[in-house]
């Protein structure tokens, strides 16, 4: 994730910005360990079942992943201005990406089951790791045949939808790297969940490489601050425009629903598997408008903010870490045993808690993790001459 580690050359506002998903994300994560809801398979977005604060719930969290992958190009861009070459850029990024794949599947995976075996699933941490590998070579392309690619591929990619590979097997499986989220039995003990398909993805990875050229010493912060801001806006604006014409950019189109507060949950329920054209503008224009407002403010908030935005990958997997030993523990007290929680043999999932008990849950996890957050921070600061850390 974060890949800008000089500590003297940090740009605040993105720290600020990745530490803001970061803490919201929790919350999603929280949900799904602990709130019967979740325990039970249903989906807070479903109109006929949700109530509006559980849909805001995990609608907020839809900000996180766009999020994450985007600043991840931005700190691309500012790492190879570092005087590094295009060849040492790429290595980095190969091998990082290989890390991050790896990750997901060896220690993501372990700490969000515990029961690691039945089921491999693929997210944001591999995706995240396939597009850098990607990116590694196609850094290499002029700047602005670079950013006219990730923008088609972020425009166009829906054209796909309509495009199944079903045989063979390897063919399905390539085909749903490339752009489908979809479920494979590979054995009949064993499934492979390809979560986050790559082409939308990279797309944003590709946009936020391009935006980190607004942070190159030669733009200003009052040009950066408003073109930031314009962009967020005109994102926003032509989300609301394809949205309202109702034709292209989602497979889910809205209608009117019982109530007008319904009638808007539907149409900001986007399809986030994968990310639809009209998912993304919905999430990157506000983090846009966020970005330039967090220019040049310093306070409590945001210096609280940056300690969580300069160790992601860390954040990351101990929050996950963190949540799921919490549940097993409340499942172990309220003697429901301490099987696998997102199963249905487990009584826990048929008692679960409800949503108050997330948020609180969810602002222990949170300040639990700001100590260990902060020495890691200082941690990786202070020592530049350990590379290896530059993969965490």
């Amino acid at each position: 994730m974060d890949m800008y580690t000089e500590s003297r050359n940090r740009i605040e506002s993105i720290d600020i910005l990745r530490g803001l998903v970061m803490l919201i994300m929790a919350i999603d994560h929280t949900r799904e360990f602990f709130h019967h809801d979740a325990l039970i398979g249903n989906d807070p977005t479903n109109l006929q079942t949700t109530w509006p604060i559980l849909f805001f719930t995990r609608w907020i969290t839809h900000l996180c992943a766009p999020v994450f992958v985007f600043l991840s190009g931005t700190s691309i861009f500012l790492y190879s201005q570092k005087g590094r070459t295009k060849r040492q850029v790429a290595f980095f990024l190969f091998t990082r990406g290989l890390f991050l794949i790896f990750a997901e599947i060896f220690l993501v995976n372990i700490t969000l089951q515990f029961n690691y075996g039945s089921i491999l699933i693929l997210e944001v941490i591999w995706v995240i790791g396939l597009s850098m590998m990607v990116l590694a070579g196609l850094q290499f392309l002029p700047f602005n045949v670079l950013l006219f690619t990730g923008i088609i591929i972020a425009l166009g990619h829906n054209l796909l939808d309509g495009v199944n590979v079903e045989s063979p097997i390897a063919a399905a499986i390539g085909w749903s790297v490339l752009h489908k989220t979809q479920m494979f039995p590979v054995t009949q003990h064993f499934s492979l969940l390809i979560a986050y398909p790559l082409l939308p993805w990279l797309s944003l990875m590709i946009v936020g490489y391009c935006t980190g050229k607004l942070y190159s010493k030669e733009v200003s912060p009052n040009y950066r601050k408003k073109f930031l801001l314009l962009s967020g806006i005109t994102v926003i604006a032509l989300f609301i425009t394809i949205r309202f014409i109702n034709v292209y950019g989602d497979a889910n189109v809205w209608s009117s629903q019982r109530t007008p507060l319904f009638t808007f949950l539907d149409f900001i329920r986007t399809t986030k598997y994968p990310p639809s054209l009209l998912f993304m503008l919905m999430t990157i224009g506000p983090a846009l408008i966020i970005l330039s407002l967090a220019e040049n403010e310093r306070s409590s908030v945001t210096k609280f903010l940056t300690v969580y935005g300069k160790v992601p990958f860390f954040y990351f997997v101990l929050h996950l870490l963190i949540i799921h030993s919490l549940a097993l523990v409340f499942s172990f007290v309220s003697g429901n045993g301490t099987g696998s929680l997102q199963g249905s043999s487990n009584k826990f999932a048929e008692v679960g808690y409800p949503l108050w008990v997330v948020y609180l849950v969810w602002l222990f996890v949170v300040s639990a993790l700001y100590y260990p957050c902060k020495w890691y921070g200082k941690y990786k600061a202070s020592h530049p001459e350990k590379k290896w850390l530059s993969y965490l």
